[in-house]
This record gives structure tokens, C-alpha cells and sequence, in this order.
């Protein structure tokens, strides 16, 4: 894992910079301002953007930077992000996690996630403990790759920390930590699976507009493979193909044996490499009293020229 601390007098310039931002772009709006913010990341103090492109450069699995700006008088945690969309909260906090975020890729969103939404809320929402959702706390977030069902899933996650006072920690498991038998990498390596929406992607109707895709699960170079991966999700393509249906099953095994634990303090900013890792979240009890876990998310894409195909458009929100 990759860790930049940020030093005082960073912080300080990109206090300016968001001050900056906010002036020019208010009342913040994340869509109007995401076409010109890997532009405006370019102000970002030196070692921050050394600190990204040796990230991409060396395809690093998990990276974090630490000391990041946070308001001194921030929000209570929302009770959910349409909470946190009404009321605009930590504006702030989202133009730094932004700014870091378009440092390294290209910021894009979902329609059916979040209105659309280029930064999401990730807090726990009443009603969506157990759910397969940002909102869930009760039930643990099982690993995944984000977004697995399409083709263009992003390239990083990016997470920044707001609050954590009970320290719940993002489990990762990073793909080179993982020591698969042969036999069991060259069914995972085949075109056998199906990767079905998540939850998250899920209308009101029960169905999602992006289809179930048939694909492998391992891929990419052999001294480095890449991973495809919903546990909830990701199932055999044919009803009967129980090797398939069982390399998922053992494929789990392995990666629960290699999870680790990264426990997000405020002002730390996560950034994952969705080819080479993937997450989840351990459970807890919500108090919805304004003091619970509360991160910011975006998702992040090398080639923004992915998402205008998938769009058909050069919106970055894709329907």
C-alpha cells in the first residue's frame, strides 16, 4: 500500500485552491464543474501529483493520502445521501475528494446511482441496513468489484474519509496477494460467468438497464492477473455448469483468507485500483444521530472517450 501524507503547507494550498474553486464554480454543483476539474488539479501541490502518477504509472493496488482539509464546522452525518444531497453536505469535502480524484482519472457517474450524482454519500441510510447498498451498515458490504456487470466499470474507487469515530474498516483484497491453484485459475480464466447488476443498479421495477454480461472472471497479463468479481452477484452462465458454479465458491475461500483491513480516519482519502482489487466493508450498528460513519465516493476512469461510447454523448453520467 502506497501512503502520502499531506504536510501543513499543502493543505494549506489546496484550502486556497477549493476556496478558489468554490467562488468561481458556486453554489457548488460537482456536474458543472467536473469537465474543467483535472484542468483545475493541475494546482495541486507538487508532490500530490507526483504522488498520482506514479499510482497509475506503477499500477498500484491501494494508495492512500492522509491529512487531507476538512471543515471545522462540518455536518452531521446525513441519514442517508438524498439527506446529504438535499442539504449540499460537505460541498468542501467533496470539491478536495474531486480535485485528488481528476488527478488521477477522469470523474463519471451513474444515473440510477444516486440521481446521478458525479460524488456520492456513503452513510448509513434507515430502512437500507442489510441492503447491497451504500446505505447498509448492519450487514456486512461483500467484496466486489465495483460496478462488475460493465464493461466500463471504473478504473479506481475513490473514498474519502469524513467521519469514523467507531473506526470501521474498508476490507480489501488485493489480487497479487491471492496463490490460486492452476486448475482452479484456468476455469475463473473462461468466458463461464455471468456478472449481473448490482443492487445498487437496480430500479423500482426490479431491473436495471445494463444486461447481465457472460465473461471470465481472471484476466489480463499472467504475471499479473486482473479480477472481475461479485460475490452477490457474479454467477455460473449455464445452470449446469457446476465447475463454475464451484470455482466461484472456492475463489472465495481464497479471498476471504487474504482480506485486509484499512480503517479510514478523517481527512484520509482511499484509492483503489477496481482491476486489481476488491472491497467491502465490515458491519456495524448506526445511531443516526449525526455521529456515524460518513465518506464521499467517486468513481474514476483512465479514458473518459469509454464512458462517452457507453453514452452515446459526452455526458459523464451514464443512463
Amino acid at each position: 500500500m502506497k501512503r502520502l501524507v499531506v504536510e501543513t503547507n499543502e493543505r494549506r494550498q489546496i484550502e486556497r485552491l477549493v476556496d478558489a474553486v468554490l467562488d468561481e464554480y458556486g453554489p457548488w454543483d460537482p456536474v458543472q464543474f467536473v469537465t474543467h476539474a483535472k484542468a483545475v488539479a493541475e494546482s495541486l501541490p507538487l508532490r500530490i501529483r507526483q504522488f498520482f502518477r506514479q499510482v497509475q504509472s506503477e499500477e498500484t493496488d491501494v494508495a492512500v493520502l492522509s491529512g487531507l482539509p476538512l471543515s471545522q464546522d462540518l455536518e452531521p452525518t446525513p441519514t442517508g445521501w438524498d439527506m446529504a444531497e438535499k442539504i449540499g453536505a460537505g460541498a468542501r469535502e467533496e470539491t478536495v475528494l474531486m480535485l485528488c480524484g481528476a488527478a488521477l482519472g477522469e470523474p463519471f457517474a451513474w444515473g440510477d446511482q444516486q440521481h446521478g450524482r458525479i460524488v456520492h454519500d456513503v452513510c448509513p441510510a434507515p430502512g437500507k441496513e442489510r441492503s447491497e447498498t451504500s446505505g447498509s451498515s448492519t450487514a456486512p458490504l461483500s467484496l466486489h468489484t465495483e460496478d462488475a456487470f460493465h464493461q466500463c466499470r471504473c478504473d479506481y474507487v475513490a473514498l474519502s474519509c469524513l467521519r469514523n469515530p467507531d473506526g470501521i474498516g474498508t476490507t480489501v483484497v488485493r489480487t497479487d496477494r491471492l496463490d490460486l491453484p492452476p486448475r482452479l485459475s484456468e476455469i475463473l480464466s473462461e468466458r463461464r460467468f455471468h456478472h449481473r447488476p448490482d443492487q445498487s443498479h437496480i430500479g423500482p421495477q426490479g431491473h436495471s438497464s445494463g444486461a447481465a454480461e457472460r465473461d471470465a472472471i481472471l484476466f489480463g497479463p499472467p504475471g499479473s492477473r486482473y479480477l472481475r468479481i461479485d460475490f452477490d452477484d457474479t454467477v455460473a452462465a449455464e445452470e449446469g455448469d457446476h465447475a463454475a458454479r464451484e470455482a466461484i465458491a472456492e475463489l472465495h475461500t481464497y479471498v476471504s483468507a487474504a482480506q485486509e483491513k484499512v480503517v479510514l480516519e478523517p481527512g484520509d482519502a482511499i484509492f483503489l485500483d477496481n482491476y486489481r482489487v476488491v472491497h467491502g466493508r465490515e458491519p456495524f450498528e448506526p445511531r443516526y444521530d449525526g455521529t456515524d460513519r460518513w465518506l464521499k465516493r467517486v468513481n474514476l476512469i483512465r479514458d473518459i472517450r469509454r464512458v462517452y461510447i457507453a453514452t452515446e454523448s459526452r455526458s459523464r453520467v451514464i443512463m
